[in-house]
């Protein structure tokens, strides 16, 4: 993957190119805005990692003019500014998403890696394969017949070049400008002494059959495996056993990863110190009233670049401390003596706090996308339970019935039940082995249809016949699939039906009269998929919750003319939004405001300070509750319960 990283600041374009060669990826760096859209329009890149204020050209008009001329690929902003206004201006630019300064290179990583599955085919797998080898793009590990493959960052990003696009034949020139930084100047040599190193890692890892075909006078391709069987099926014990060493692995190797992270933001800890350095010449100088223009423009400038990335480096309480700096430095007239002893009393603090060591970064975060769930109706027990080993690779969960009488019965459950999960299905793969007659076969798939009429259902059958198709394309099939199948094709179809974003739909109105804290609660919930519409003036908030129609309410408890209480009361009783979910957020967390929660209608309660993990889980939960409640109240309504 090739990533160009548009920043003006030298010392932190080339920290974060180290940090992401060292998650495998090739990063180009632009210093202003029009050498990014010169090298843009020359070549390929998967990502752009755009700072927000860089010279020439800046972020906003960046994005426009890429957008403009029919640039697809994610851009993801990088920026100190965290007003509203700002966030609005870059996503309506055209930026995919944004990450403010500072910001945990860890949260950094996780959005990448967010921005370009989005990119890639929904036909894709988690995890590349080809025969027994095994490639791993989260944790970058690389196995054959699960012992681990040592590879250098070039070999690597070659395989997954391949694995990726195995139909595609790659020219030298182009693996040069896919594998290669443009500072680089390798000869069309050193893609054949890189092809030849990495066959013979691979044989020497006990591959007998040479993966990569070479096209003579065109370049080089992945060839088929040498039969679908030899594959290593997810199905088989030893596609079984790859998964599990795989998941056990996972998280020592991310680890591994976060480590060789910490050691290239360690190598550049020490440059913090010259900007420290300027900032003491400033307040000598103002303690002698001989501060020239320039220097006091060139400490606003590098204390500006202290604030976003110190935070970054694990040093959290030096952002804070560089903040306090520049919002002093900002003011637009000359400091009083009291200002100037504050300012050498910071710059003092901030000194010290560079000779600690930065607090380590923290675990990669969990995956924000929820899981899909395609519930299986089918009695052949070793099919369904080789579905659900094999789900994982898939990014998919399975939930299996053996019938779809069994199914029903558990649906008319109250919602507390068990059946099959907490989460509505997002597909339906019904089999239809053992339903005789046709007539059988249509009543059950109406049936079907009847309490799932928006969800996808996929239809396995022993009968290849055209009339079998016709009907269940009548009946509202979305794929037909003859048995016996692999199941790489079933996943493989299930990838095709199912929506491309299962939260896409889901809005949350959040009310708050604090605009800071409507700016940090859509900044936790946005990522997760879920569309926020903010409120800053109680006065509009019937108009807008009529217009805006949200899946769920988050409101303050304090607020001014219409306290949260008024408004869960409001909601409460009212005949259509009576059942609307609603979650108060506040500080009072004592007996008795919590007991006035509940009792005005509220379902849940979040206290201040708002922990994000906290918020997104009960967010979700609470939309999933209320959907799959929605759902049974339905099917109950159909069948007369």
């Amino acid at each position: 993957m090739k990533i160009l990283l548009v920043e003006d600041d030298r010392r932190t374009a080339l920290t974060l190119s180290e940090a992401l060669n060292a998650q495998y990826y090739t990063v180009d760096v632009a210093e202003n805005g029009q050498i990014a859209l010169e090298f843009v329009t020359s070549w390929d890149y998967d990502l752009i990692l755009l700072d927000l204020v860089v010279p020439k050209l800046d972020g906003f008009s960046l994005c426009r003019q890429l957008r403009s001329q029919g640039y697809q690929k994610p851009i993801l902003l990088l920026t100190v500014k965290n007003s509203s206004a700002d966030v609005v201006g870059g996503l309506d630019a055209g930026a995919d998403d944004y990450v403010i300064k500072p910001y945990n290179l860890s949260e950094l990583l996780a959005r990448i890696r967010a921005l370009l599955r989005r990119g890639e085919t929904n036909l894709a797998p988690l995890m590349l394969t080809w025969e027994h080898l095994c490639v791993n793009p989260v944790s970058a590990e690389v196995t054959y017949r699960g012992q681990t493959l040592s590879l250098t960052p070039k070999e690597y990003s070659l395989l997954g070049l391949f694995l990726r696009s195995p139909q595609r034949v790659f020219s030298r020139s182009v693996i040069i400008d896919r594998l290669w930084s443009i500072d680089a100047t390798p000869g069309e040599g050193a893609v054949t002494n890189l092809i030849k190193d990495l066959r013979q890692k691979l044989k020497a890892a006990g591959m007998t059959t040479d993966l990569l075909e070479t096209v003579y006078g065109l370049g080089y391709r992945l060839k088929a495996p040498p039969s679908t069987q030899a594959q290593v099926d997810l199905s088989s014990s030893e596609g079984k056993g790859e998964i599990k060493r795989q998941a056990s692995k996972g998280k020592e190797k991310r680890q591994k990863d976060l480590s060789s992270v910490n050691k290239v933001l360690e190598r550049f800890r020490e440059t913090f110190t010259e900007r420290v350095d300027l900032l003491e010449q400033v307040e000598q100088a103002l303690r002698v009233g001989n501060l020239s223009q320039n220097l006091w423009q060139a400490a606003e400038q590098e204390v500006h670049k202290l604030t976003g990335i110190l935070g970054s480096f694990g040093y959290e309480t030096g952002s804070n401390l560089a903040r306090a700096i520049e919002h002093l430095l900002d003011s637009n007239k000359p400091l009083e003596s009291i200002e100037v002893t504050q300012l050498s009393k910071l710059v003092t603090e901030l000194k010290q706090e560079l000779t600690k060591s930065p607090k380590p970064l923290a675990s990669l975060r969990t995956e924000s996308t929820p899981v899909p769930l395609v519930l299986v109706i089918s009695s052949d027990a070793s099919f369904t339970q080789q579905l659900q080993l094999d789900a994982a690779a898939w990014g998919l969960r399975i939930e299996t019935v053996p019938t779809l009488a069994i199914a029903l019965q558990g649906m008319t459950q109250d919602s507390a039940g068990s059946f099959p999960s907490a989460q509505p299905p997002d597909g339906i793969l019904l089999d239809l082995t053992g339903h005789g007659t046709t007539r059988d076969r249509v009543t059950v798939l109406q049936e079907l249809r009847e309490l799932f009429p928006t969800v996808p259902v996929m239809v396995m059958s022993e009968r290849d016949e055209l009339n079998e198709r016709v009907v269940i394309s009548r009946l509202g099939g979305r794929r037909f699939l003859p048995k016996p199948i692999a199941t790489t094709q079933v996943f493989e179809a299930i990838s095709q039906v199912l929506p491309k974003s299962q939260n896409a739909e889901a809005r949350v109105m959040v009310v708050d009269d604090d605009p800071t804290m409507l700016v940090a609660l859509s900044d936790l919930l946005q990522p997760w998929g879920l569309q926020v519409i903010g409120l800053q003036d109680p006065k509009q908030f019937w108009n807008v919750l009529t217009k805006t129609n949200p899946d769920l309410l988050v409101m303050d408890l304090e607020m001014p003319t219409f306290s949260g209480i008024d408004l869960c009361q409001v909601v409460r009783q009212d005949p259509i939004w009576g059942n609307l979910p609603i979650l108060v957020v506040t500080a009072h967390t004592d007996m008795e405001s919590i007991q006035q929660v509940f009792a005005a209608g509220a379902d849940d309660f979040i206290g201040k300070p708002v922990v994000g993990p906290e918020l997104v889980t009960r967010t979700i939960s609470r939309i999933d509750r209320s959907r799959l409640q929605q759902q049974l109240g339905e099917i109950k309504q159909r069948i007369g319960i």
